[in-house]
């Protein structure tokens, strides 16, 4: 039998239920979604310290580890963020734009569902929440290919969140997890285009480049955050506090998460007073600092960055360090080693801060800010199902709009195209 073909098929069939639902259902799902993920806490938590534990013994890192984590508090969180889902307008019916047409035709263009989403993703099970969360509420199916990682966790959550479909009388397809751990079944998901409309990878370069090189269903890429901060040379009422603030911020508030800054970038005129200030600051905080050449000079007790360092998005606490001749030569080196998420420039020049937003080709650009804030409930948009990295079909947060497509309902009297 095929597993994955059967579960693809049930998606599909499942999409009639779910596409026209209406908002009022949709939402009561919802609210039984967080009310059942509160009352099994204590199955959940059982079966993430089961992974937790297998994680350990494998020698996985502790950064890792806290993104499998899934203890009452998080439980709790996703419970509130659901909530908040439930009060967010529902995208699906609405009006993109209408007007009339000079032959009398009457044109809309609405939202509607994607249909099946397939999510691929690494570690953090909250993603398994958020993401059947957000398409459901979006009219979507959604079939999840957890980390092998967070096995028992993820099922125990889509069996949860399957008890809510089942109490509305909703088929429990609408959520479903592939029962498996087997990399053949990934790549089995990845050529089911004629039931599956979209795939989602969510996790680290090695993931996405995966999914996009072997998928034939189109794939939104996701989740990879070589993210940089550049402290300019104009920085006239900006204490030094707010500067190293702003960069331990975003390096160690959570530094396992995809918008977590990698790399510290500072301009040659402030390397002197600043780099030192900064990286006693950051090495407070346990993070081991790489530097290129001129920033051992400045301060000679850290290791030598690599070329592939510039690439790499570590996830961890470490970061490197480069010292840059001018506001130009930060941008050129971030767009060629950026993974076109988040960078964040320190300045109090106005000029500086139209270059870097204007130039930096990236999803999210930040003056004066944490990189940290990429992020859908920060943006006001609700849980989100991944920041995407490229120009199709949305960058940044994905939240419930970015989870629909588009048709056009034309309305006539008998015109006919001459």
């Amino acid at each position: 039998m095929d597993i994955i073909l059967e579960i693809a098929k049930k998606a599909k069939e499942s999409t009639k239920f779910i596409s026209s639902a209406g908002t009022k259902i949709k939402n009561k799902i919802l609210f039984d979604i967080s009310k059942h993920i509160i009352s099994a806490a204590e199955e959940i938590i059982k079966e993430n310290e089961k992974d937790m534990d297998a994680s350990r013994r494998e020698g996985v890192s502790e950064s890792l580890i806290d993104r499998l984590k899934l203890d009452l508090e998080r439980i709790e969180k996703k419970a509130e963020s659901i909530d908040k889902v439930i009060k967010f307008n529902d995208p699906v019916g609405e009006v993109i734009s209408g007007y009339n047409l000079p032959n009398g035709l009457i044109l809309k263009n609405i939202r509607v569902p994607l249909g099946v989403i397939g999510i691929i993703y690494e570690a953090r099970p909250e993603v398994t929440i958020d993401a059947s969360v957000l398409c459901l509420k979006a009219g979507n199916c959604v079939i999840l290919r957890g980390s092998s990682h967070a096995f028992n966790t993820n099922k125990k959550l889509a069996e949860v969140m399957g008890r809510a479909l089942k109490d509305n009388n909703f088929p429990e397809s609408i959520i479903q997890i592939i029962p498996t751990a087997d990399k053949e079944d990934v790549v089995r998901l990845m050529q089911l285009r004629q039931y599956i409309d979209v795939l989602i990878p969510r996790g680290g370069k090695s993931l996405i480049d995966s999914v996009v090189e072997n998928s034939k269903i189109p794939v939104i890429e996701t989740g990879i955050g070589n993210c940089h901060i550049y402290v300019d040379n104009m920085l006239e009422g900006i204490s030094p506090e707010i500067i190293a603030g702003i960069v331990i911020n975003s390096k160690t508030q959570r530094p396992s998460v995809c918008n977590a800054a990698e790399k510290l970038l500072v301009h040659r005129d402030a390397a002197q007073k600043m780099l030192p200030f900064i990286l006693k600051k950051l090495e407070d905080k346990n993070v081991k600092l790489l530097g290129c050449p001129e920033t051992r000079e400045i301060y000679p007790s850290i290791e030598s960055a690599s070329e592939k360092d510039w690439y790499e998005e570590y996830l961890d606490y470490r970061m490197a360090v480069k010292v840059v001749g001018s506001i130009e030569e930060a941008v050129a080196h971030i767009n060629k080693y950026s993974s076109h998420h988040t960078e964040t420039i320190i300045t109090s020049g106005y000029k500086s801060s139209i270059y870097f937003t204007g130039e930096v080709d990236s999803a999210a650009v930040f003056v004066n800010a944490s990189t940290r804030f990429t992020d859908g409930e920060q943006f006001g948009m609700g849980t989100e199902i991944g920041i995407s990295t490229q120009r199709l079909h949305w960058r940044g947060p994905m939240g419930l709009r970015e989870l629909t497509t588009n048709k056009f309902i034309v309305f006539g009297n008998g015109q006919i195209r001459e």
